[in-house]
């Protein structure tokens, strides 16, 4: 049996709309669906309880995602096993295509959908990030960044192994090699974006500290690299120079976009580096615009 497991901290204005594509499904069993709720203050327990006994919901006094994991891994009953952010939507076909895909090939440990990211609404310099951020490597290949990751027991022992991390999906991406891992394009995951550019760089101080908390686990041996484990030759998801300019070679429109991505990532640099020098991996920038609606 497929098993789902959703970490929620105050997810009550979203988390309905996550459930309610999960469990449009034709077959009466359905996948298994762990609703954690950890350390809410407002109504997600009780909007996930709403969905009958298809949903179970777990409450954990800490706010912690980590901590929510593996509850929800202590509750969930089978494999494959898809851990899902409670902001995302993702549908019943989309996880049939994920198990499927894991199902076919024995040497496939971890899957996630494809994204879309509804933009409109969203301010013009969230949109100009977007259209650049679409295009990196890194994260076209990546399987951070979606909300979603479906791993085999095999799969999920590898992530079960890491330690507690802000950058959790990056670090799950990044635990399994190139062949073991797979974007899966039959299957979709709409992911919300900010919608001001405040929220935006918001977020990015999130990414670029927990980047920085991964990268020194890294180069402490703390983490495990696919491959022969030199920490020297880590893969990481920063975005270089080389990057950007092969981008621009390829399209010289997107040059606006380009500078704006950059401004935004020069901010979110800054803003970042106190929480770094302080060894501040546990303050979580969340933005709210993404949850409007």
């Amino acid at each position: 049996m497929t098993s789902i497991v959703i970490p929620a901290h105050n997810e009550g204005r979203v988390i309905g709309r996550l459930l309610d594509e999960l469990l449009a499904d034709p077959h009466a069993s359905g996948p298994d669906v762990v609703v954690v709720c950890n350390g809410c203050t407002d109504d997600t327990a009780r909007v996930a309880a709403a969905r009958g006994d298809r949903v179970r919901v777990v409450e954990i006094p800490v706010p912690s995602k980590h901590a929510a994991l593996r509850a929800g891994d202590e509750h969930a009953r089978g494999f494959p096993r898809l851990y899902v952010d409670a902001d995302v939507v993702l549908g019943a076909a989309d996880v049939r295509a994920l198990t499927d895909e894991l199902a076919g090939d024995p040497g496939l440990l971890a899957a996630a959908p494809g994204r879309l990211i509804p933009l409109a609404g969203a301010a013009w310099p969230v949109r100009a990030y977007y259209r650049v951020w679409q295009r990196l490597p890194a994260v076209r290949e990546g399987l951070f960044g979606r909300g979603v990751i479906a791993v085999t027991e095999e799969g999920h022992e590898r992530i079960a192994a890491l330690p507690p991390l802000m950058a959790d999906d990056l670090a799950a991406s990044l635990a399994f090699g190139p062949g073991e891992r797979r974007v899966v394009d039959s299957a979709r995951v709409v992911v919300h974006p900010p919608r001001t550019w405040s929220d935006l760089v918001r977020r990015k101080v999130r990414a670029a500290t927990s980047t920085a908390e991964l990268e020194s686990l890294q180069a402490a041996g703390q983490l495990k690299v696919p491959g022969d484990g030199r920490a020297q030759d880590a893969p990481s998801a920063r975005t270089g120079g080389s990057d950007l300019r092969a981008m621009l070679r390829a399209d010289p429109e997107l040059l606006p976009a380009v500078a704006v991505f950059a401004v935004a990532a020069l901010a979110a640099r800054r803003r970042s580096r106190k929480a770094i020098r302080e060894q501040d991996f546990s303050t979580w920038l969340r933005d709210e615009s993404s949850r409007r609606g």
